[in-house]
């Protein structure tokens, strides 16, 4: 079957995860080498998640320098949900979502960002993707 005219090609979900599932391998690495945190990709993993950033923010880094390290946690998140809940990663001008096969799209990445700032919650991110 080909594509009708006039309408955008949809990207794969190899092309949209391939850097946020880059990203959270990082993040499974660097949690496991550097906190000696293991993270198995399960929704319960997230309360770590969220403790550890909580303990960042708590050390009070410039957020330059946690920049890479929340985009990892939230592209975990994000593969915690496209894992349980058989969502898929969307992107769009650099960002990246997880669409649920409801079609609420879900912005990880961007709630770690709000977990560092004090105002968000990976784990009831998850929780709310995955009800």
């Amino acid at each position: 079957m080909t594509p009708r005219q006039g309408t955008a090609p949809q990207q794969t979900r190899p092309h949209a995860a391939a850097r946020p599932a880059r990203w959270a391998a990082d993040a499974v690495a660097m949690m496991r080498e550097g906190a000696r945190v293991r993270l198995d990709y399960s929704a319960q993993s997230l309360w770590r998640v969220d403790r550890v950033i909580e303990e960042i923010r708590r050390e009070g880094p410039p957020y330059d320098a946690v920049r890479e390290t929340l985009r990892g946690l939230g592209a975990y998140a994000g593969e915690v949900i496209v894992r349980q809940a058989g969502a898929e990663w969307w992107a769009s001008g650099g960002d990246h979502w997880v669409r649920t096969p409801d079609g609420r799209l879900w912005d990880p990445i961007e709630e770690a960002r709000r977990c560092y700032g004090g105002h968000g919650s990976l784990r009831l991110l998850c929780r709310d993707a995955l009800g």
